[in-house]
């Protein structure tokens, strides 16, 4: 009897444009994996300009979306459903890791389907949250970059692991706490109890990219440090910002010495 093919199964997952057929069918993967039942023998892979994804939200430019104040409870609907757009796209990047790089160890794909499945849970968490308040995920419009960036690295494993977990996905262990704080403002007490979990999962997920990372640098020969920050000037659209969450970077798996270039660079200097 022929095994399944996991990489055909993984894309057929990617492919998929319906949100919980999505993730029953990441859930069904993710048990088959675990049990051994598929054949880990490379395919021809093809490139992806739109993953599956459901008709809405409506994707605009990152400049086109609309201001809202979070006192409002639509700003605060507002703010939770472009949570739950990153973590939909969050699913969707994690599986096109395990499908486009295909002659890595055993143990990425492991980390990477479990990252997936995490991305997963979150988007569930948010989407729920976000029903309470009286939405649904598509009501209201979002952006690409997140995929768009997955889509520009898709030639070079060590560019993804650069450039989408140690640099966007990062950015999110910056921004997360001053949410908290914003929520906690508000009053919304589920919120800050959703993006703690999502922050303390994150940081694991920065520290999968950061590993992956600093393995391939070692298998090329290459300065982990000294490569970053080139590849960050070729790929990355804009410019880093602070302020950066450094105890979270530091669990991640950033170095001391990228921890003193990024507070140079919030420093001004």
């Amino acid at each position: 009897m022929t095994m399944p093919n996991f990489f055909a199964a993984v894309y057929d997952c990617l492919m998929n444009d319906d949100v919980d057929g999505k993730i029953h069918q990441l859930d069904l993967l993710s048990q088959s994996f675990s049990q051994d039942r598929y054949a880990m023998t490379p395919i021809e892979t093809v490139r992806i300009p739109d993953p599956g994804r459901p008709s809405l939200p409506k994707l605009v430019p990152p400049k086109d979306l609309p201001k809202r104040k979070l006192g409002s409870k639509e700003g605060l609907a507002a703010l939770m459903h472009a949570i739950t757009h990153i973590e939909f796209n969050a699913i969707n990047l994690a599986l096109d890791a395990l499908y486009r790089f295909q002659q890595m160890p055993i143990l990425y794909y492991v980390d990477w389907l479990r990252v997936a499945t995490e991305e997963a849970y979150h988007f569930q968490m948010v989407r729920e949250h976000l029903a309470e308040l009286g939405y649904a995920y598509g009501d209201f419009p979002a952006h690409n970059g997140l995929w768009q960036s997955t889509y520009e690295t898709d030639h070079d494993v060590l560019v993804r692991m650069a450039l989408v977990p140690r640099t966007l996905e990062a950015r999110g262990l910056d921004v997360t706490p001053d949410m908290i704080q914003k929520l906690r403002a508000v009053g919304d007490k589920r919120g800050v109890e959703i993006l703690k979990v999502l922050l303390h999962d994150e940081i694991g997920h920065v520290e999968v990219g950061t590993r992956w990372f600093r393995y391939l640098c070692e298998q090329r020969g290459e300065n982990p440090f000294v490569l970053f920050q080139q590849l960050l000037n070729d790929y990355f659209h804009g410019q880093l910002r602070g302020p950066f969450n450094y105890e979270a970077r530091r669990k991640a798996g950033f170095s001391e010495a990228e921890l003193d270039w990024l507070k140079q660079m919030e420093a001004g200097r």
